[in-house]
């Protein structure tokens, strides 16, 4: 008796602790961008106010460039073909600029968290 109830505890908090894992990485939100052809694409990037968001960054160019966005507190250069994930926290809603510090005349892209 003293056995399966060890057994049925463990299941029970084995199969909590998946849950729980489960749902950590159902609540973070996943986006995309590319740095090609001089640009972000895309350039503005949806996402939902109050959810963290992993943002994989790609740099498809052959040039070295420095993702940056000081309203994200984020500086990251970044060498040709690498790609990179940002982990953001929840954002609150509103517009979060990022651009190329390297290339000034890259157009600069935006998250919004509406």
């Amino acid at each position: 008796m003293r056995r399966s109830r060890l057994a049925l505890t463990i299941t029970f908090l084995a199969a909590s602790g998946t849950m729980l894992l489960h749902s950590a990485s159902a609540a973070v939100e996943s986006e995309e961008v590319r740095f090609e052809n001089h640009r972000f694409v895309p350039q503005t990037i949806k996402v939902t106010a109050g959810k963290p968001v992993m943002l994989k960054v790609t740099n498809a160019s052959e040039e070295t460039i420095e993702f940056e966005s000081f309203k994200l507190n984020r500086e990251i250069v970044m060498t040709p073909h690498e790609t990179i994930t940002v982990r953001l926290p929840a954002l609150n809603p509103g517009s979060y600029d990022f651009y190329d510090d390297f290339h000034q005349d890259v157009p600069e892209g935006a998250i919004v968290a509406k």
